[in-house]
């Protein structure tokens, strides 16, 4: 017979004994992250969401589009912490999961909550007074109604933290390992698509606003559709004549050279005109100078079938900067054009 000291050398016991305190300490933590998660959500749809509908101080379209899925949210939290509580997690958390696609929806109304928000604020004063109210009450703790609306999002990342630390560290022969592997799986799933949903929106803003720095007839829909990588200013080498600044944005499929309109134009100050598209499809580049990375910038050539271009900068960081992002820019567009020859 084998006895308890021999038994707590074995390595095999060993580590099942580690895994099993991590999984512990994991739910334990999934437990009171979930709780004081409920609570806040609570607050939310006691003190907000349940008085505005009774008051209309908002209309129902501005009340959808402020909290979106919030009481779905609140309603599978609701669901979900007995489960833990009681240390059912594979059950409960496989229950939980078909309430995913509501942070899905959240994050996707995200942008619109924050503007009807601010908006809302902005102009309507019975909605501010109301807000300032019930922020101020002592259950808030001093939190605003703008630091918790992004709070499912938040959670969401928790979620898959933990959830797949709690998978990780649950042997195979456990009766909930299943449920919990595949728990994990979906929650990753989510959480990435959930990211893809507020990368878009970022980039999204970010072609807003390069799309209001063009002026003129070229710049309509220059920027519909891509992806925006960087801009910055940059001096065109010409091949006679002095350097001359210019204003690149860069995308993922195209790098734009745009020039600065007049300071005293009477309407369009501020604004750039495109001066030419390049496709970087097309595009070879070449440091031509600037790798040993002293202070004296350098020098970039980007050829195309008609045209190259030498691009300098004075500061010897931002040439590396622009060549990493170019060098993406030209490899992604390379690989998209091998997937398309591959599929037809």
């Amino acid at each position: 017979m084998e006895s308890p000291a021999s038994a707590s050398r074995c390595p095999v016991r060993q580590q099942r004994a580690r895994w099993e305190r991590k999984r512990l300490c994991t739910a334990r933590e999934l437990l009171e992250t979930e709780r004081r998660y409920q609570e806040q959500l609570g607050l939310v749809a006691t003190y907000f969401l349940k008085i505005l509908k009774a008051k209309g101080t908002l209309r129902p379209p501005e009340r959808q589009t402020l909290f979106g899925t919030w009481e779905l949210i609140y309603a599978a939290s609701l669901e979900l912490l007995p489960y833990l509580e009681e240390g059912h997690w594979g059950p409960g958390l496989q229950g939980f999961c078909p309430h995913l696609e509501f942070y899905v929806q959240f994050a996707a109304n995200a942008e619109k909550s924050e503007a009807t928000l601010q908006e809302q604020l902005r102009k309507n004063k019975r909605f501010r007074r109301f807000v300032q109210l019930q922020e101020g009450r002592p259950e808030f703790r001093g939190l605003h109604l703008q630091d918790l609306l992004p709070l499912p999002l938040q959670r969401l990342q928790q979620y898959e933290n933990l959830v797949m630390a709690l998978a990780e560290n649950t042997v195979p022969s456990s009766p909930d390992y299943q449920q919990l592997t595949r728990a994990a799986r979906l929650v990753s799933e989510t959480a990435q698509r959930v990211h893809a949903i507020g990368q878009s929106q970022k980039n999204d803003r970010h072609l807003q606003r390069v799309q209001a720095l063009l002026s003129g007839r070229k710049a309509n829909g220059l920027t519909s559709g891509r992806w925006f990588l960087r801009q910055g200013w940059l001096l065109v080498v010409p091949p006679t004549g002095e350097p001359r600044p210019r204003m690149f944005f860069l995308f993922s499929d195209a790098l734009l050279m745009a020039k600065p309109r007049p300071p005293l134009h009477l309407l369009k100050s501020g604004t750039f005109v495109c001066r030419a598209l390049y496709p970087m499809s097309q595009c070879q580049l070449n440091r031509v100078f600037g790798h040993s990375g002293g202070p004296c910038g350098g020098l970039l050539s980007l050829s195309f079938p008609h045209e190259k271009l030498l691009l300098m900068s004075t500061d010897q960081e931002e040439l590396s900067q622009w060549y990493h992002s170019l060098t993406l820019a030209i490899r992604s567009q390379k690989s998209s054009t091998h997937r398309s020859v591959a599929t037809t």
